[in-house]
């Protein structure tokens, strides 16, 4: 079996989003704290690949550095020269939630053209699928400015550099970040092409987005799903939303990929989320979309990292994830998934069926 590939970069951990005081700017009340997307999640994560051994089995794609013509196929020319611009006076604020540092230009360079390196290593059939676990993240950034941490559309440059580059027709994106995966849908809401699919807190972030009702628009009606769970959805919502609606979508569409938005911040020790999920529900998931994959695709997978803010639970949802799509179980434990598998709530609620009957309903929308 083809190994799995995993991009990772030290330059990653570099990226200086600034201050935080949760998830916004410090104030004159608001005292300065770490930011929380800081680089600590993903250095453990990375970490835990590493102790647990399952390191040595995946192959080390490099990554390289976007070019510009790259960006230009989501990004304007106007953000792509500010966030340039900014990162070389020592940077500042780039969108809505969103700021670099000195430097970060050529890091999330580095980042996007990582996410392209991943998916060339697929399509060229020298990995199975891969994991790329870069910084800063994109799935909220837009074309002309950043937004929530992100600051260039990582998974909508690597499908448009998989549509360019290896003549994709049919493309599918699963977004299962706690935050709505917005810079994406505005990508592709109107691209037959591709196929794109949010799960996430009902109106986290950004809170005018996700709903249910937008569903492609133009040619590409049909070809965008919502599928915003109530906070407190668990384990039960979660997998019932990937039977009932991912699933059955990525079988109708039947892409010749799919991308992964990789966040970790719908777990139940995540702080800036309000949901239950847990390793095991991430290690559902992944199960499920490698078999998708794998069915559909001829296992054609590539995650692009997100979200996740939790230092202590981040690096065992993603081991999870890893593991599934590598097929190897190591031995490490999750030292709290007892206690967050028996908490109340974790079975699936009506208020959260209902939710999923909903979206369940737009699958007949699928060209």
């Amino acid at each position: 079996m083809q190994p799995t590939g995993l991009v990772a970069h030290e330059r990653y951990f570099w990226h200086d989003a600034g201050s935080g005081a949760g998830f916004t700017g410090s104030s004159n009340f608001a005292q300065p704290d770490q930011h929380p997307e800081s680089p600590d999640s993903k250095r453990r994560l990375l970490a835990l690949l590493e102790v647990s051994g399952l390191a040595e089995h995946l192959w080390r794609v490099k990554p390289r550095p976007a070019q510009h013509s790259e960006l230009r196929y989501f990004h304007t020319e106007r953000y792509i020269e500010k966030v340039r611009h900014l990162s070389a006076a020592g940077g500042g604020p780039i969108g809505d939630s969103a700021g670099i540092g000195a430097g970060s230009f050529e890091i999330a360079l580095l980042a996007a053209g990582g996410c392209m390196a991943a998916a060339d290593a697929v399509l060229t059939g020298l990995v199975r699928n891969a994991y790329a676990l870069v910084r800063p993240p994109g799935h909220h950034a837009e074309a002309d400015q950043g937004r929530g941490f992100c600051v260039f559309g990582n998974a909508v440059l690597l499908v448009r550099h998989a549509q360019k580059m290896h003549g994709l027709q049919r493309v599918a994106v699963v977004d299962w970040d706690v935050h709505h995966g917005n810079g994406t849908e505005s990508a592709f809401i109107a691209d037959p092409a591709v196929l794109t699919l949010s799960i996430h807190q009902d109106r986290c972030y950004p809170i005018d987005a996700g709903q249910l009702s937008i569903n492609g628009v133009g040619q590409g009606a049909g070809t965008n799903l919502n599928i915003p769970l109530p906070p407190g959805s668990g384990h039960g919502a979660y997998l019932d939303a990937f039977d009932r609606v991912v699933l059955p979508a990525l079988q109708r569409f039947r892409p010749e990929m799919i991308v992964v938005a990789s966040g970790l911040d719908a777990s139940a020790m995540d702080p800036l989320g309000r949901m239950m999920c847990t390793s095991e529900t991430y290690r559902a998931m992944a199960a499920r979309i490698v078999a998708a994959a794998d069915s559909l695709c001829a296992g054609r997978l590539v995650a692009t990292h997100e979200g996740g803010y939790s230092n202590a639970y981040v690096p065992f949802c993603g081991l999870a994830v890893i593991e599934e799509f590598a097929g190897i179980r190591t031995s490490v434990t999750d030292p709290y998934l007892d206690e967050l598998m028996n908490m109340g709530g974790q079975e699936l609620q009506p208020h959260q069926a209902a939710v999923i009957d909903a979206a369940a309903g737009l699958l007949r929308n699928i060209p």
